[in-house]
């Protein structure tokens, strides 16, 4: 069985357990998802499917040719597997593939927040708001010493482009799935805006 589907963040609503207890969920449409290709260990060096997700209008030629026969799928993901052998080019999977209680991990990107300062991007404490410091609410203070060494050490926290990357939220509890809309509830929030990319991989732990 692969370990994952990709999916589309809906967003995010609320519900109450058997006990009366609300609880913030995530909707994703996930799946159905199409094996496009398989990788072999003898051949790619390492055991995988490949999956597709969600049909485009239109596709470029190199990318047609790759899918061959099967529908034009938009998005396509990459999933290990320890017996490729098991699979099939055009099979299909869906959101049956997890149970209520399962923990997954989810892959997104996180959203834009453009140019950010310290104080937004690295939670900074800002400076002295009294005693004459009139200018220095959210200024990031120094960035390191005189003579030694004379620079800028690399990978210091500044004021810089914040989000839009790559965010794995690991071991999150799906709390309900239904399969006729191909509909999952993780408890929580997942990386990403609405209607976002997802990958929605079964957890490791």
């Amino acid at each position: 069985m692969v370990k994952g589907l990709i999916g589309r963040k809906l967003g995010m609503a609320r519900v109450f357990t058997e006990k009366g207890v609300a609880q913030a969920v995530t909707a994703i449409e996930a799946g159905p998802c199409t094996v496009t290709q398989i990788k072999r260990p003898d051949k790619e060096g390492y055991g995988a499917v490949q999956v597709g997700f969600r049909e485009a209008k239109r596709l470029k030629s190199p990318e047609k040719g790759h899918l061959g026969k099967l529908p034009l799928f938009r998005y396509l993901r990459e999933f290990r597997v320890e017996n490729p052998a098991e699979f099939e080019v055009g099979q299909r999977f869906d959101v049956s593939i997890f149970q209520p209680g399962d923990r997954v991990d989810v892959v997104g990107v996180s959203k834009g927040r453009g140019f950010a300062g310290g104080v937004k991007r690295h939670h900074f404490a800002g400076g002295p708001k009294t005693h004459g410091q009139s200018d220095r609410h959210r200024a990031p203070g120094s960035i390191g010493s005189g003579t030694t060494p004379g620079r800028v050490l690399k990978g210091l926290r500044m004021a810089g482009h914040m989000g839009d990357e790559r965010v794995t939220v690991k071991n999150i509890e799906v709390y309900k799935i239904d399969p006729d809309r191909n509909v999952i509830l993780l408890k929580g929030a997942v990386p990403g805006a609405k209607n976002g990319l997802l990958e929605i991989r079964k957890s490791k732990k």
